[in-house]
Protein backbone atom coordinates (compact mmCIF):
# COMPACT_ATOMS: atom_id res chain seq x y z
CA UNK A 1 0.00 0.00 0.00
CA UNK A 2 1.51 3.43 -0.82
CA UNK A 3 1.94 5.56 2.07
CA UNK A 4 -1.02 7.93 2.90
CA UNK A 5 -1.48 11.12 1.43
CA UNK A 6 -4.06 13.83 2.04
CA UNK A 7 -5.40 16.56 -0.33
CA UNK A 8 -5.02 20.38 0.66
CA UNK A 9 -6.50 23.40 -0.16
CA UNK A 10 -5.61 27.33 -1.06
CA UNK A 11 -8.59 29.77 -1.02
CA UNK A 12 -8.19 32.99 -2.38
CA UNK A 13 -9.61 36.15 -3.78
CA UNK A 14 -12.22 38.29 -2.74
CA UNK A 15 -14.95 40.74 -3.44
CA UNK A 16 -12.25 43.47 -3.04
CA UNK A 17 -9.45 41.54 -4.50
CA UNK A 18 -11.06 39.34 -7.08
CA UNK A 19 -8.84 36.71 -9.25
CA UNK A 20 -9.16 38.16 -12.69
CA UNK A 21 -8.80 35.57 -15.49
CA UNK A 22 -7.40 36.44 -19.24
CA UNK A 23 -10.69 36.54 -20.85
CA UNK A 24 -12.18 39.58 -18.79
CA UNK A 25 -13.92 37.44 -15.88
CA UNK A 26 -13.09 37.28 -12.43
CA UNK A 27 -13.91 34.74 -9.04
CA UNK A 28 -14.19 36.69 -6.36
CA UNK A 29 -13.50 33.60 -4.33
CA UNK A 30 -12.04 30.06 -5.45
CA UNK A 31 -10.02 27.29 -3.61
CA UNK A 32 -7.35 25.24 -5.24
CA UNK A 33 -7.16 21.43 -4.08
CA UNK A 34 -3.54 20.61 -4.03
CA UNK A 35 -0.77 17.70 -2.82
CA UNK A 36 2.32 17.91 -1.55
CA UNK A 37 5.48 15.34 -1.03
CA UNK A 38 9.24 15.63 0.70
CA UNK A 39 9.91 18.91 2.96
CA UNK A 40 10.53 22.01 2.32
CA UNK A 41 14.18 23.58 3.04
CA UNK A 42 15.02 26.26 5.44
CA UNK A 43 15.26 28.80 2.02
CA UNK A 44 12.25 27.33 -0.24
CA UNK A 45 15.14 26.25 -3.03
CA UNK A 46 14.55 23.04 -3.27
CA UNK A 47 10.52 22.96 -4.27
CA UNK A 48 9.54 21.49 -7.73
CA UNK A 49 5.89 22.30 -8.91
CA UNK A 50 3.86 19.73 -11.27
CA UNK A 51 1.37 19.65 -13.54
CA UNK A 52 -0.87 17.03 -13.97
CA UNK A 53 -2.63 16.06 -17.60
CA UNK A 54 -5.28 16.71 -19.09
CA UNK A 55 -7.59 14.25 -16.98
CA UNK A 56 -5.10 13.89 -14.17
CA UNK A 57 -5.58 15.20 -10.57
CA UNK A 58 -3.56 17.08 -8.32
CA UNK A 59 -2.71 13.19 -6.28
CA UNK A 60 0.31 12.43 -8.11
CA UNK A 61 1.45 9.70 -5.86
CA UNK A 62 0.93 7.86 -1.78
CA UNK A 63 -2.91 6.96 -1.52
CA UNK A 64 -5.56 9.33 -0.74
CA UNK A 65 -9.08 7.42 -0.49
CA UNK A 66 -11.22 10.20 -0.14
CA UNK A 67 -11.18 14.38 -1.10
CA UNK A 68 -13.59 17.15 -0.03
CA UNK A 69 -16.16 18.24 -2.53
CA UNK A 70 -15.83 15.24 -4.87
CA UNK A 71 -18.70 13.00 -4.23
CA UNK A 72 -18.85 10.10 -6.10
CA UNK A 73 -16.25 10.84 -9.02
CA UNK A 74 -13.02 10.29 -6.34
CA UNK A 75 -13.54 6.59 -7.94
CA UNK A 76 -11.71 3.48 -6.20
CA UNK A 77 -8.95 3.78 -9.27
CA UNK A 78 -7.87 7.55 -8.70
CA UNK A 79 -6.79 6.09 -4.71
CA UNK A 80 -3.40 5.68 -5.79
CA UNK A 81 -1.07 8.56 -7.36
CA UNK A 82 -0.53 8.75 -10.77
CA UNK A 83 3.42 8.75 -11.00
CA UNK A 84 3.50 6.71 -8.19
CA UNK A 85 6.75 4.78 -9.48
CA UNK A 86 8.17 8.46 -10.24
CA UNK A 87 7.87 10.35 -7.38
CA UNK A 88 8.92 9.58 -3.67
CA UNK A 89 12.60 8.49 -1.70
CA UNK A 90 15.03 7.45 -3.97
CA UNK A 91 12.64 7.95 -7.02
CA UNK A 92 13.42 10.17 -10.62
CA UNK A 93 11.76 13.19 -8.66
CA UNK A 94 13.41 12.42 -4.86
CA UNK A 95 11.53 13.58 -2.19
CA UNK A 96 14.30 12.68 0.02
CA UNK A 97 15.98 15.91 -1.54
CA UNK A 98 12.70 17.86 -2.90
CA UNK A 99 9.65 19.24 -2.10
CA UNK A 100 6.76 18.68 -4.73
CA UNK A 101 3.57 20.75 -5.30
CA UNK A 102 1.03 19.86 -7.79
CA UNK A 103 -2.08 21.56 -8.02
CA UNK A 104 -5.49 20.34 -9.11
CA UNK A 105 -6.22 22.92 -12.21
CA UNK A 106 -8.37 25.79 -11.28
CA UNK A 107 -11.63 24.64 -13.08
CA UNK A 108 -10.95 21.57 -11.86
CA UNK A 109 -13.72 18.45 -10.63
CA UNK A 110 -11.09 16.83 -7.75
CA UNK A 111 -11.84 19.63 -5.24
CA UNK A 112 -10.89 23.49 -7.25
CA UNK A 113 -13.32 25.24 -7.57
CA UNK A 114 -14.84 24.57 -10.88
CA UNK A 115 -18.02 24.68 -13.14
CA UNK A 116 -19.43 21.93 -10.72
CA UNK A 117 -18.87 24.26 -7.53
CA UNK A 118 -21.45 26.16 -5.78
CA UNK A 119 -21.46 29.78 -7.11
CA UNK A 120 -21.82 31.79 -3.53
CA UNK A 121 -23.67 34.58 -5.38
CA UNK A 122 -26.46 32.21 -7.15
CA UNK A 123 -26.37 29.26 -4.26
CA UNK A 124 -26.42 26.91 -7.04
CA UNK A 125 -23.93 25.17 -9.04
CA UNK A 126 -21.80 27.53 -11.51
CA UNK A 127 -22.65 25.51 -14.24
CA UNK A 128 -22.29 27.29 -18.16
CA UNK A 129 -21.83 30.52 -16.40
CA UNK A 130 -18.11 29.58 -15.43
CA UNK A 131 -15.41 31.15 -17.01
CA UNK A 132 -13.00 29.87 -19.66
CA UNK A 133 -9.82 29.37 -18.35
CA UNK A 134 -6.28 30.25 -19.95
CA UNK A 135 -3.08 28.53 -19.54
CA UNK A 136 -1.81 31.81 -18.16
CA UNK A 137 -4.60 31.71 -16.08
CA UNK A 138 -3.80 28.02 -14.44
CA UNK A 139 0.14 29.86 -13.81
CA UNK A 140 -0.83 32.74 -12.26
CA UNK A 141 -2.66 30.81 -9.75
CA UNK A 142 -0.43 28.32 -9.43
CA UNK A 143 1.81 31.30 -8.60
CA UNK A 144 -0.21 32.54 -5.87
CA UNK A 145 -0.48 28.77 -4.17
CA UNK A 146 3.87 28.90 -4.34
CA UNK A 147 3.42 32.53 -2.80
CA UNK A 148 1.38 31.37 -0.38
CA UNK A 149 3.66 28.49 0.71
CA UNK A 150 6.62 30.92 0.79
CA UNK A 151 8.38 29.44 -2.42
CA UNK A 152 10.26 32.07 -4.40
CA UNK A 153 12.32 30.12 -7.27
CA UNK A 154 11.41 26.61 -8.10
CA UNK A 155 14.03 24.28 -8.79
CA UNK A 156 11.77 22.59 -11.42
CA UNK A 157 9.00 23.02 -13.09
CA UNK A 158 7.46 19.88 -14.63
CA UNK A 159 4.63 18.80 -16.49
CA UNK A 160 3.78 15.86 -18.85
CA UNK A 161 1.10 16.24 -21.86
CA UNK A 162 -0.85 18.95 -21.52
CA UNK A 163 0.32 19.47 -18.53
CA UNK A 164 4.04 20.75 -20.39
CA UNK A 165 1.65 23.44 -22.01
CA UNK A 166 1.09 25.28 -18.29
CA UNK A 167 5.01 23.62 -17.48
CA UNK A 168 6.51 26.05 -20.18
CA UNK A 169 3.72 29.02 -19.25
CA UNK A 170 5.07 29.11 -16.15
CA UNK A 171 8.46 29.37 -17.05
CA UNK A 172 8.30 31.83 -19.67
CA UNK A 173 5.84 34.05 -17.73
CA UNK A 174 7.73 33.63 -14.63
CA UNK A 175 11.06 32.53 -15.67
CA UNK A 176 13.22 34.30 -12.98
CA UNK A 177 10.74 31.91 -10.80
CA UNK A 178 12.79 28.90 -12.27
CA UNK A 179 15.25 26.95 -12.70
CA UNK A 180 14.76 23.65 -14.55
CA UNK A 181 12.36 23.26 -17.16
CA UNK A 182 11.03 19.13 -17.41
CA UNK A 183 8.54 18.75 -20.98
CA UNK A 184 7.32 15.41 -21.50
CA UNK A 185 5.05 14.60 -24.40
CA UNK A 186 4.31 17.86 -24.76
CA UNK A 187 4.25 21.12 -27.23
CA UNK A 188 4.99 25.03 -27.92
CA UNK A 189 1.31 25.43 -30.02
CA UNK A 190 -2.05 22.92 -30.23
CA UNK A 191 -1.46 21.95 -33.71
CA UNK A 192 -4.67 22.08 -36.54
CA UNK A 193 -4.88 18.47 -36.26
CA UNK A 194 -5.81 18.34 -32.25
CA UNK A 195 -7.87 21.31 -32.54
CA UNK A 196 -10.43 18.85 -34.98
CA UNK A 197 -10.06 16.65 -32.41
CA UNK A 198 -10.58 17.97 -29.38
CA UNK A 199 -13.54 19.89 -31.52
CA UNK A 200 -15.03 16.49 -31.85
CA UNK A 201 -15.20 15.88 -28.50
CA UNK A 202 -16.62 19.41 -27.72
CA UNK A 203 -19.34 18.57 -29.74
CA UNK A 204 -20.37 14.79 -28.46
CA UNK A 205 -20.86 16.62 -25.30
CA UNK A 206 -22.47 19.51 -26.98
CA UNK A 207 -24.89 17.37 -28.24
CA UNK A 208 -25.84 15.15 -25.53
CA UNK A 209 -29.14 15.35 -25.26
CA UNK A 210 -28.59 15.82 -20.77
CA UNK A 211 -26.18 18.30 -21.68
CA UNK A 212 -28.76 21.53 -21.68
CA UNK A 213 -26.05 24.21 -22.29
CA UNK A 214 -23.80 22.73 -19.49
CA UNK A 215 -26.69 23.40 -17.01
CA UNK A 216 -27.37 19.99 -15.99
CA UNK A 217 -26.48 19.48 -11.96
CA UNK A 218 -29.82 19.10 -11.19
CA UNK A 219 -30.95 16.65 -13.76
CA UNK A 220 -29.05 13.76 -15.41
CA UNK A 221 -25.96 14.38 -16.38
CA UNK A 222 -24.32 14.00 -20.16
CA UNK A 223 -22.92 10.85 -19.78
CA UNK A 224 -23.02 9.92 -23.55
CA UNK A 225 -21.33 12.70 -24.75
CA UNK A 226 -18.49 12.77 -22.41
CA UNK A 227 -18.05 8.97 -22.71
CA UNK A 228 -17.93 9.26 -26.68
CA UNK A 229 -15.59 12.85 -25.98
CA UNK A 230 -13.24 10.34 -24.20
CA UNK A 231 -13.15 7.38 -26.57
CA UNK A 232 -12.35 9.93 -29.28
CA UNK A 233 -9.33 11.15 -27.51
CA UNK A 234 -8.47 7.78 -26.45
CA UNK A 235 -7.07 6.77 -29.34
CA UNK A 236 -4.70 9.41 -29.48
CA UNK A 237 -3.68 8.46 -25.48
CA UNK A 238 -3.18 4.52 -26.35
CA UNK A 239 -0.80 3.18 -29.16
CA UNK A 240 -3.44 1.29 -31.78
CA UNK A 241 -1.20 -1.99 -31.36
CA UNK A 242 -1.34 -1.30 -27.57
CA UNK A 243 -5.23 -1.07 -27.78
CA UNK A 244 -5.52 -4.55 -30.08
CA UNK A 245 -3.10 -6.34 -27.37
CA UNK A 246 -5.76 -4.91 -24.32
CA UNK A 247 -8.57 -5.84 -26.32
CA UNK A 248 -8.17 -9.21 -27.88
CA UNK A 249 -7.89 -10.24 -23.62
CA UNK A 250 -11.50 -8.76 -23.11
CA UNK A 251 -14.57 -10.21 -23.74
CA UNK A 252 -17.37 -8.52 -25.24
CA UNK A 253 -20.10 -7.36 -22.70
CA UNK A 254 -23.75 -8.19 -22.61
CA UNK A 255 -25.12 -4.89 -22.46
CA UNK A 256 -22.44 -3.56 -25.23
CA UNK A 257 -26.19 -2.36 -26.96
CA UNK A 258 -27.21 0.81 -28.33
CA UNK A 259 -30.17 1.61 -29.14
CA UNK A 260 -30.07 -0.48 -32.56
CA UNK A 261 -26.78 -1.74 -32.87
CA UNK A 262 -25.08 -4.33 -30.84
CA UNK A 263 -21.33 -4.12 -30.50
CA UNK A 264 -19.59 -6.67 -32.75
CA UNK A 265 -16.07 -7.04 -31.61
CA UNK A 266 -13.61 -7.12 -28.50
CA UNK A 267 -12.04 -3.59 -29.95
CA UNK A 268 -15.53 -1.85 -30.02
CA UNK A 269 -15.97 -3.05 -26.13
CA UNK A 270 -12.70 -1.99 -25.36
CA UNK A 271 -13.58 1.53 -26.23
CA UNK A 272 -16.95 1.48 -25.02
CA UNK A 273 -16.01 0.38 -21.50
CA UNK A 274 -13.20 3.00 -21.17
CA UNK A 275 -15.98 5.81 -22.27
CA UNK A 276 -18.03 4.37 -19.82
CA UNK A 277 -15.74 3.63 -17.19
CA UNK A 278 -14.24 7.40 -17.77
CA UNK A 279 -17.80 8.94 -16.98
CA UNK A 280 -17.69 7.69 -13.10
CA UNK A 281 -14.88 9.56 -12.31
CA UNK A 282 -15.04 13.24 -14.31
CA UNK A 283 -17.22 16.14 -14.61
CA UNK A 284 -18.13 17.07 -18.80
CA UNK A 285 -17.99 21.21 -18.07
CA UNK A 286 -14.72 20.36 -16.84
CA UNK A 287 -13.39 18.33 -19.27
CA UNK A 288 -14.79 21.25 -21.82
CA UNK A 289 -12.85 24.15 -19.96
CA UNK A 290 -9.59 22.12 -19.98
CA UNK A 291 -9.69 21.09 -23.94
CA UNK A 292 -10.90 24.53 -24.06
CA UNK A 293 -7.59 25.61 -22.60
CA UNK A 294 -5.09 23.30 -24.87
CA UNK A 295 -7.09 23.94 -28.19
CA UNK A 296 -6.49 27.46 -28.43
CA UNK A 297 -3.01 27.52 -26.59
CA UNK A 298 0.06 29.24 -28.41
CA UNK A 299 3.11 29.64 -26.06
CA UNK A 300 3.96 33.26 -27.38
CA UNK A 301 0.21 34.28 -26.77
CA UNK A 302 -0.01 32.53 -23.10
CA UNK A 303 3.10 34.40 -22.36
CA UNK A 304 2.45 37.90 -23.94
CA UNK A 305 5.44 37.54 -25.97
CA UNK A 306 5.28 38.54 -29.90
CA UNK A 307 7.36 35.57 -30.86
CA UNK A 308 8.88 32.36 -30.01
CA UNK A 309 12.38 33.88 -29.85
CA UNK A 310 11.53 36.98 -27.70
CA UNK A 311 9.21 34.34 -25.47
CA UNK A 312 11.79 32.03 -24.50
CA UNK A 313 14.55 34.69 -24.73
CA UNK A 314 13.66 35.10 -21.01
CA UNK A 315 14.32 31.63 -20.14
CA UNK A 316 17.68 31.85 -21.59
CA UNK A 317 18.33 35.39 -19.55
CA UNK A 318 17.00 33.56 -16.41
CA UNK A 319 19.90 30.72 -16.89
CA UNK A 320 17.32 28.39 -17.04
CA UNK A 321 18.16 24.66 -18.72
CA UNK A 322 15.35 22.23 -20.20
CA UNK A 323 14.53 18.77 -20.47
CA UNK A 324 12.59 17.86 -23.32
CA UNK A 325 10.89 14.17 -24.00
CA UNK A 326 9.18 12.93 -27.05
CA UNK A 327 7.78 9.57 -27.07
CA UNK A 328 8.09 7.87 -30.94
CA UNK A 329 5.10 6.33 -30.80
CA UNK A 330 2.96 9.11 -29.57
CA UNK A 331 -0.15 9.77 -31.50
CA UNK A 332 -1.38 13.13 -29.16
CA UNK A 333 1.52 15.10 -29.08
CA UNK A 334 3.18 13.57 -31.99
CA UNK A 335 7.51 13.99 -31.72
CA UNK A 336 7.45 17.08 -34.44
CA UNK A 337 5.88 19.25 -31.86
CA UNK A 338 8.42 18.14 -29.35
CA UNK A 339 11.16 19.02 -32.61
CA UNK A 340 9.52 22.27 -32.68
CA UNK A 341 9.68 23.30 -29.02
CA UNK A 342 13.27 22.18 -29.30
CA UNK A 343 13.82 24.14 -31.88
CA UNK A 344 12.22 27.59 -30.54
CA UNK A 345 14.80 26.99 -27.21
CA UNK A 346 17.76 26.67 -29.60
CA UNK A 347 17.40 29.34 -31.70
CA UNK A 348 16.43 31.59 -28.14
CA UNK A 349 19.79 30.00 -27.16
CA UNK A 350 18.30 27.98 -23.95
CA UNK A 351 19.99 25.26 -23.04
CA UNK A 352 18.16 22.19 -23.76
CA UNK A 353 18.56 18.41 -23.69
CA UNK A 354 16.16 16.53 -26.25
CA UNK A 355 15.38 12.78 -25.38
CA UNK A 356 13.48 10.62 -27.51
CA UNK A 357 11.79 7.35 -26.02
CA UNK A 358 11.46 4.89 -27.66
CA UNK A 359 8.02 2.67 -27.18
CA UNK A 360 5.31 0.77 -28.19
CA UNK A 361 3.07 2.14 -25.43
CA UNK A 362 1.96 5.67 -27.35
CA UNK A 363 1.63 8.74 -25.08
CA UNK A 364 0.88 6.74 -22.26
CA UNK A 365 4.34 6.11 -21.93
CA UNK A 366 5.21 8.29 -19.45
CA UNK A 367 2.45 6.86 -16.78
CA UNK A 368 3.61 3.14 -17.91
CA UNK A 369 7.37 2.97 -18.31
CA UNK A 370 9.22 4.98 -15.73
CA UNK A 371 12.73 4.15 -16.65
CA UNK A 372 12.52 5.27 -19.74
CA UNK A 373 12.56 8.79 -17.91
CA UNK A 374 14.15 8.19 -14.45
CA UNK A 375 17.74 8.44 -15.47
CA UNK A 376 17.73 11.40 -17.10
CA UNK A 377 15.02 13.25 -15.06
CA UNK A 378 17.26 12.27 -11.46
CA UNK A 379 20.59 13.74 -13.40
CA UNK A 380 18.79 17.10 -14.50
CA UNK A 381 17.22 17.24 -11.13
CA UNK A 382 20.42 16.58 -9.68
CA UNK A 383 22.45 19.50 -10.53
Amino acid sequence: MPEATQTHFFETGSAESPFRLRDGATLNHLRIAYETWGNLNADGSNAILLFHALSGSHHAAGHTPSILGTGDLWQPELHDGWWEQIIGPGLAIDTNRHFVICPNYLGGCYGSTGPASINPETGKPWGSSFPSVTAADQVEMAASLLDHLGIGKLHAVVGPSVGGLLALTFATRFATRVKHVISIASGYKTTVLNRLILFEQILAIENDPHFNGGDYYDGPAPLYGLALARMISHKTFVHLDAIERRARQDVIQPDDVLAWYRVRDQFQSYMLHQGKKFVKRFDANTYLRIIDLWSRFDGAHEGDAESAEDLFSRCRDAGQNWLVFSIDSDFCFYPEEQSELVKHLENAKVDVMHITVHSDKGHDSFLLEPNFYTPHISWVLGH
